[in-house]
């Protein structure tokens, strides 16, 4: 049955810029939540020193929850094979951060979409630096995820592989038992495209979700296809929200899943208005994980 994790979608800020949240706090907040694990991010500013991972876990799971997911951003479509080299030994190195704290999967991406880039070129050089990464990853017992991502909340350029074909042909260009898809449906909205078609095409390769929900503040979807097409930054019209009250169907995504035999950790995105929608969200994810999974 599938496990539910929090991410601290609302505190992204003050945790990994201005420091006016300390992990400590994050983790002593999210305690009550009735979740089993915490994903964890690679910018968090205190885990710059590794002597913190250690008793980051311990702290963890003195509240009767795991670490099970890193999120972190690899920007592997720079031209500059340097640039590359420095990243993939980043991403080896938040390998080693994601087994120190006890979890089995670390988030990869595709890396900027650059406007003098070429969608052949960039496939070939993010599939050749995740690939790089993997026999790493196989030796600390990780798999990496690719997440149909829209843009890292600190990177100038929206996703190389946002659109579902792209996404699509980077997934089916790495075949590893160590690496798999980390499905976000409304990273789908935000590419303009429908998120349950994207989900049937890579439902066999899912091994864990970011649940969140969208909603549109104004205007309509063909707005927002016409007027996010290759554009920087995040879609205005689309709002996060609490879950089950958006545009997800989460019906037909766990009617999904549950076909493929889907078992892995779901991590909820929210919480932006507060930490009583989180709790609500994670209630409306429960009574459908007990629905479809009994």
């Amino acid at each position: 049955m599938p496990r539910l994790a929090a991410f601290p979608k609302a505190y992204m800020q003050a945790l990994c810029r201005d420091g006016t949240m300390t992990v400590s706090q994050w983790i002593a907040l999210a305690a009550p939540l009735e979740v089993e694990g915490l994903e964890w991010y690679a910018g968090f500013l205190e885990m710059a020193e590794e002597k913190n991972w250690s008793r980051f876990r311990r702290e963890v799971e003195e509240t009767g929850k795991v670490i099970p997911m890193m999120c972190c951003s690899p920007d592997f479509t720079h031209p500059d094979a340097a640039f590359r080299e420095k990243e993939i030994a980043r991403q080896k190195r938040w390998i080693d951060m994601t087994r120190a704290l006890g979890g089995s999967y670390c988030r990869v991406l595709s890396g900027q979409r650059r406007p003098e880039l070429g969608l052949r070129e960039g496939i070939a050089l993010a599939a050749d630096s995740i690939s790089a990464c993997l026999p790493h990853a196989a030796e600390q017992g990780v798999t990496l995820i690719l997440e149909n991502h829209y843009k890292d909340d600190f990177w100038e350029y929206p996703e190389f592989a946002r659109e579902t074909d792209l996404f699509c042909q980077l997934v089916e260009a790495i075949q590893h038992p160590n690496f798999g898809v980390n499905y976000d449906p409304s990273n789908a909205w935000l590419a303009g495209e429908d998120p349950i078609e994207l989900l049937q095409r890579v439902s066999s390769r899912v091994v864990t979700m970011h649940a969140s929900d969208r909603y549109l503040a104004e205007g309509t979807l063909e707005d927002l296809r016409r007027e996010e097409s290759g554009s920087t930054g995040y879609a205005a019209r689309l709002r996060h929200g609490e879950i089950g009250q958006g545009l997800n169907d989460y019906d037909a995504i766990f009617r999904e899943l549950k076909s493929k035999g889907f078992d892995g950790w779901i991590s909820i995105e929210d919480g932006v208005d507060g930490m009583a929608q989180l709790a609500r969200s994670v209630a409306f994810l429960k009574q459908k994980i007990a629905a479809y999974w009994g």
